[in-house]
């Protein structure tokens, strides 16, 4: 068991938030940035120790780690619950991870302004590690919040091309996902009669007394479309690739890699153990959007794009539709492979958009057209590309596969005609995948390429990019290897809180 005297999923979320307090107040510029490995360094060290721990723990009410704080609110049903389930477990982990790789990333940039950057950057880490350990539905919502307005500022101060227009587009997309999150979110403790946003006194009381057939359809559809914004749901998509486009590589790390997963964290988590007969009905709309528009319409206008970051960018959102479809089925093996997809799509996307700065850094340039043959200039760059490359394609060796057989085979079960348009999604990865992969770094040097290394020698990758490249690519083959490491309290999980829509209408 964890012998530790303090509270690792409350030092989690506290560290990097102190920090940035510290950094706000003044914090000298040579202290800032040693402080900042801590901050972020802390949180991934917390998460690898609760993971390493949580099978020795005695779960109360299916979770472990679970410490109550008061906050003065405790009248209105809002307490600060940390806790850890099977569902949770995973993306805590991921958002410790991925936040240490970007972190580390950040710290190495030079870029300007950087102890706001670093500040910001903190308290998006610090909302992303509460996100997945609160237990209280309130707080779940307030450390996203925390998380998501730091991402507005740094697409505003630090983005790239059309910097104004994207911060403009992400912020009205994401403020409106939130706010149709929230409602759902309110009607739901409104309608259960708890009294408390506690999730497991909701689960309770909702066990008891299910909600009604047109109740369930209502609050589902709120959280499904709110969620679905955050999430990139098609057609509501549109935002991603520009934000991430035009965002700064440690922001873009941190919310495509993370702060994405919010929205399907929700529907796992909260809407779908709660409100089976609401995903009943929805689950043939979903499908359609995710199957037909994300899969399929996104895929192929993926493969029409010229620009790297633009192709990783929708890359993405093609990505969330297999979750999506996953979601769609609601069954045990669907809601499993989407926790595990996201955990190996946030590990990808983020050693993607960390790689393709790298690869700006010596071409000077986002767009395929002007580059070609890197790797004979930076053979380590090129490996830690294709083998990032495979991964999101879902090979196996890498967690992707997993995430992806898994719903593949749930699917199955839900639409052969779905599964085969899911499949046909694949091919569409490898095509626009390897032929990016190609076009960066085999063949020819194009002229443009040729005079951009004729005035700035290109090298390889050095240590500072390196090292967290490999933090996301072990943990990518980790999960890969033994996928049991987060399976196993996951299915005790999902074994125990999803409900079978038929069961839930009795």
């Amino acid at each position: 068991m964890s012998q530790l005297p303090f509270d690792p999923l409350l030092l989690a979320i506290a560290a990097p938030l102190a920090l940035a307090v510290a950094i706000a107040l003044g914090l000298p510029k040579r202290w800032s940035v040693r402080l900042a490995y801590a901050g972020f360094a802390v949180p991934a060290l917390m998460a690898l120790h609760v993971w390493w721990h949580y099978s020795a723990q005695v779960p109360v009410s299916g979770y472990a780690f679970l410490t109550r704080y008061s906050t003065g609110l405790d009248g209105l049903g809002i307490g600060l619950k940390l806790g850890l389930n099977g569902i949770s477990l995973p993306l805590f982990v991921l958002a410790g991870l991925v936040g240490l790789a970007a972190g580390l990333y950040a710290i190495q940039s030079g870029a300007e302004r950087l102890k706001l950057y670093l500040m910001l950057l903190l308290v998006m880490q610090a909302g992303l590690m509460g996100v997945f350990a609160s237990v209280d539905v309130f707080f779940f919502y307030f450390f996203h919040e925390l998380a998501l307005i730091p991402t507005f500022i740094m697409i505003g101060i630090w983005g790239g091309r059309d910097r104004n227009y994207a911060a403009m587009k992400v912020t009205l997309y994401l403020t409106l996902g939130a706010m149709l999150s929230l409602v759902g979110l309110i009607a739901l403790y409104a309608k259960s009669g708890a009294n408390s946003f506690d999730l497991i006194t909701l689960r309770e009381i909702i066990a008891a007394r299910p909600l009604g057939q047109l109740a369930q359809n209502n609050i589902y559809a709120l959280l499904l479309f709110g969620f679905g914004i955050l999430v990139s749901l098609w057609p509501l998509h549109t935002w991603a690739p520009l934000g991430y486009g035009a965002a700064p590589s440690s922001a873009a790390m941190l919310h495509a890699g993370v702060l994405k997963k919010f929205g399907l964290y929700g529907l796992i988590q909260i809407a779908l153990p709660l409100l089976p007969l609401g995903s009943a009905h929805w689950s043939h709309v979903l499908a359609l959007l995710a199957g037909v528009g994300n899969v399929l319409v996104i895929g192929l206008v993926t493969m029409a794009q010229r620009d790297l970051k633009q192709v990783i960018g929708y890359s993405s959102v093609m990505h969330m539709g297999y979750a999506f479809l996953g979601v769609a089925c609601y069954s045990v093996l669907g809601a499993g492979g989407v926790v595990l997809l996201m955990v190996a799509h946030g590990l990808s996307v983020a050693l993607l958009f960390l790689l393709a700065t790298s690869i700006h850094h010596r071409t000077h340039t986002f767009e395929l057209t002007e580059m070609g043959g890197l790797a004979q200039k930076a053979p380590v760059l090129a490996a830690f590309f294709v083998a990032a490359t495979f991964a999101s394609i879902g090979l196996p060796g890498f967690a992707n596969f997993w995430g992806e057989l898994t719903i593949f085979v749930a699917l199955w079960q839900f639409s052969h005609c779905l599964t085969v348009i899911a499949i046909s999604g694949v091919v569409i990865s490898a095509v626009y995948g390897l032929r990016a992969a190609a076009r960066v770094f085999f063949g020819p040097p194009t002229d443009a390429f040729a005079q951009v290394a004729a005035a700035h020698p290109v090298t390889d990758l050095n240590w500072r990019e390196k090292l967290p490249a490999l933090i996301l690519l072990a943990a990518l083959l980790f999960v890969g290897f033994w996928p049991k490491s987060l399976t196993t309290p996951l299915n005790a999980t999902l074994n125990a809180v999803y409900v079978a829509p038929a069961a839930a209408g009795k």
